[in-house]
């Protein structure tokens, strides 16, 4: 039997649902199974619906589900809202004293006393969420030993009564249901070999990546879905030699970092739709004077604040199009953790050695879902910083141009102070030496120089990855999070005797034309599928390549993809 399990734990903000998420997925991981979790949750700190999905499988999965397998209830409205997508054959898991929910003969149930276990074995009834993984892991058989080990290094950090509390509440909790489980319960889940994979959100990953690219600086504002990358870097900022700023706006972050490369170190921002409006006016500060900059631009719902707990791809052409006046920038769209990891690293890599902005495009689903990812060699992280004057070099540059014209149109680089070598930068357009100009033919010369950075900026851009299927009639085409639901959904479609190739691109300008012509420019019907209101890729596509799109697929709601609805929608094109 292929395991494919998916099991929701739904209440109000605050009640630790992402706690009993956590928990569940990292006993899962232990006992050797690929985990995808995601999070869905309102913009208020506490109340309001929330859920955590955690999908747990004998295969390596990179996207949510819809049917569930169990439904960990903390309140009624869970119960309300979920019930429609419970399987046949699945459990809700409630605390009825607590949710003042009542058994139904058509539903399978487990009622536990939740806070009553809790307050009972540990004296405090928070305890009731390890009560709940608990139970939920006794439902299937699986190892307590496995949940007792995650649970120390969950609660170690808070001394050796609270681990104890903690597996006194699980063992009670698990015990529970175990000899409480329902009749027609079927699903038992054994515990195999740990695979040694990490379990981290796609930021976190991210983060990762920026600590291993040497990044020597983040400035930002706080802002949903990119706080985590900040967070997660200001946690380990000292032992890594970063200095993360919390300025008090975007302008001031960006402007800080624009400030940091200058003066010769990796530095980055992190923020979403609203905070990025405020940083345009940076960006193109470090387009005309050739400084290196890393943006993450966590995509949400807009316009204005739209839903900020959400997820979207609607700042696509926003990101290609931001600041004013034209200049080089690369544009990196990562698709899992593994992708958020390099991306990071790479994108520190082009902006220095293009010196010009590059930024990273993530949104809510793939910054906040938890994704396995095996441990990054870094022995293959190289660090490229470009074409950067040495002490040596720059004590006999006394004939130094910051913007010296070259075939490549990339200037060698000094910092300011460095030997003998004059560094004079300006925002307005400027002569070899970065001094103003106005005349229309050092304009020109110093535009052409800029801009033939795009020609060596488009040989490192990676056209889309490719999963061919013989005789396929269909091409989903999609870029960043939507990857694993289009991945699954091109399976679904296989068992369904439909093959379909799936085009998914990681990295998109300078736009890989020449690969994407090769690849969608055939007979089969090309499908873009986007989380947006318009079709984004699809415009951009069809500009760089006139190749136009024979249907499409949007969502905004909010809501990322599932392979399910791009099967449903599919359907209702009367494509299949």
């Amino acid at each position: 039997m292929v395991v494919d399990l998916n099991i929701l734990i739904g209440g109000e903000a605050g009640q630790g649902v992402q706690s009993i998420g956590s928990v569940v997925a990292r006993t899962m991981l232990r006992g050797g199974y690929e985990i995808f979790a995601d999070q869905d949750f309102e913009s208020r700190i506490r109340g309001g619906h929330s859920f955590t999905r955690v999908r747990v499988s004998g295969h390596p999965v990179a996207s949510a589900i819809d049917p569930i397998d169990i439904l960990v209830a903390l309140n009624a409205e869970t119960v309300e809202i979920h019930r429609k997508d419970l399987q046949p054959g699945g459990v809700i898991i409630y605390d009825g004293a607590k949710t003042g929910l009542k058994p139904q003969n058509s539903i399978i149930a487990l009622d536990i006393p939740l806070e009553t276990i809790a307050a009972d074995t540990s004296g405090n009834v928070l305890m009731s969420n390890t009560v709940a993984a608990a139970a939920t892991l006794g439902l299937l058989g699986y190892s307590f030993d496995v949940l007792a080990d995650v649970l120390r290094q969950e609660y170690g950090r808070h001394g050796v009564k609270m681990v104890d509390d903690n597996i006194k509440a699980g063992q009670a909790g698990y015990d529970f249901g175990t000899v409480n489980r329902p009749a027609g319960f079927q699903l038992r889940l054994k515990e195999g070999k740990p695979s040694g994979k990490m379990l981290v959100t796609g930021h976190e990953a991210l983060a990762l990546g920026v600590l291993a690219a040497g990044c020597k600086f983040v400035a930002g504002y706080p802002m949903t879905p990119t706080t985590p990358i900040l967070e997660f870097l200001a946690s380990r900022g000292r032992e890594f030699g970063l200095h993360v700023i919390q300025a008090e706006d975007e302008i001031s972050a960006a402007n800080m970092v624009v400030g940091a490369a200058y003066a010769g170190v990796r530095a980055m921002t992190g923020t979403s739709g609203g905070g990025f409006c405020l940083m345009v006016e940076a960006l193109s500060l470090a387009g005309m004077t050739e400084t290196p900059m890393v943006v993450v631009l966590g995509q949400r719902s807009g316009p204005s604040t739209g839903l900020p707990t959400r997820t979207e791809q609607g700042d696509l052409l926003f990101a290609l199009h931001a600041g004013q006046g034209e200049f080089p920038r690369a544009i990196l769209a990562p698709v899992d953790a593994e992708g958020a990891f390099w991306a990071a690293v790479k994108a520190f890599n082009l902006a220095e050695k293009y010196q010009t902005p590059v930024l990273i495009m993530t949104d809510h689903d793939l910054g906040n879902s938890s994704y396995l990812m095996t441990k990054p060699d870094l022995s293959k992280v190289v660090i490229d910083r470009g074409d950067i004057l040495s002490d040596e070099e720059a004590e006999k540059a006394e004939d130094y141009r910051r913007y010296a014209f070259t075939k490549a149109g990339i200037s060698p680089r000094a910092f300011p102070g460095q030997g003998k070598a004059l560094v004079v930068a300006d925002s307005d357009e400027h002569n070899e030496r970065g001094h103003i100009v106005e005349a229309g033919e050092e304009r020109v010369k110093m535009m052409d120089k800029r801009m033939r950075k795009n020609t060596g900026l488009a040989k490192e851009i990676e056209g889309p990855t490719i999963r061919r299927r013989e005789n396929a009639k269909l091409n989903l085409i999609g870029w960043g999070s939507t990857a694993g639901a289009i991945a699954e959904a091109g399976g679904i479609l296989e068992t369904m005797g439909v093959n379909a190739s799936v085009v998914q691109f990681n990295e998109l300008w300078p736009f890989p034309a020449e690969a994407v012509t090769k690849v969608l420019g055939g007979a089969n019907k090309n499908i873009v599928i986007e989380n947006n209101y318009t079709g984004q890729l699809e415009k951009l596509i069809r500009s760089e390549t006139g190749i136009a799109a024979d249907a499409r697929i949007h969502k905004y709601d909010g809501r990322a993809f599932t392979a399910e609805y791009i099967v449903n929608a599919l359907k209702e094109e009367g494509l299949l």
